[in-house]
């Protein structure tokens, strides 16, 4: 059935508006983006048929554009519309942030980290630089490596803190096996930054490791 034959209250932009968007299901929500169906499917059976194909919303998202657009019914305008959603997302993260105490918002914290890096097939260290009262001056991916490892320079790290003015870090890398279990270099490495970054007074407040569902603090795993 068309959606515009659906009944008004089910259909899911007036359900969004009467309901609210935690009321739609995730193929509703992809209804929206995607707006028109294909013969013989609606929007919203295209939708299912997206998140069945690809096992949720997380790697159907993170497809790419040539992939994701060779399905009947997904086009780039669609593309466009759902990329622009997460970057959307992933700025809201990091405006609500920025206005923040990153000590006091630990699950901010994890959430914007998680959207940066989740999705690279490659470790990524990066560096949350913070002001004296942890409030975020920037968040730069410092080192890009290979599907297993990057190489860290503590010497680059210091030189950055400083340009940034920093008073205190919190760093971050990726794991594209999808274990957030810190390696024993993981450790050596925070180590090694921590006893450099100390020299010129500038505190590592955390590491987070990045894994496929689930992020390893080393402050909360008494590692740090």
């Amino acid at each position: 059935m068309r959606l515009n034959n659906w009944p008004a209250p089910e259909r899911p932009r007036e359900k969004l508006l009467a309901r609210g968007v935690q009321a739609l299901s995730d193929a509703e929500l992809l209804a929206l983006f995607l707006r028109s169906g294909t013969r013989g499917r609606n929007a919203v059976d295209l939708g299912r048929e997206l998140l069945r194909g690809y096992n949720g919303l997380r790697r159907l998202l993170d497809s790419p554009q040539p992939e994701l657009c060779a399905t009947k019914g997904v086009g780039p305008v669609s593309y466009v519309l759902l990329q622009a959603a997460l970057e959307l997302g992933r700025r809201y993260l990091q405006e609500s942030l920025q206005r923040s105490d990153a000590l006091q918002n630990p699950k901010i914290v994890k959430e914007y980290l998680r959207s940066r890096l989740r999705s690279y097939e490659h470790e990524v260290f990066t560096c949350l630089f913070l002001d004296n009262r942890h409030r975020v001056i920037s968040c730069d991916e410092m080192f890009h490596g290979t599907i297993d490892s990057a190489s860290v320079h503590p010497r680059e790290v210091v030189k950055r803190a400083l340009q940034r003015n920093a008073a205190a870090v919190i760093f971050a890398h990726n794991h594209p096996s999808g274990v957030a279990e810190p390696s024993r270099s993981d450790c050596e490495l925070t180590r090694r930054l921590q006893q450099a970054l100390q020299l010129v007074e500038i505190r590592v407040l955390d590491h987070f490791v990045i894994g496929d569902t689930d992020t390893c603090s080393f402050a909360e795993s008494g590692l740090l």
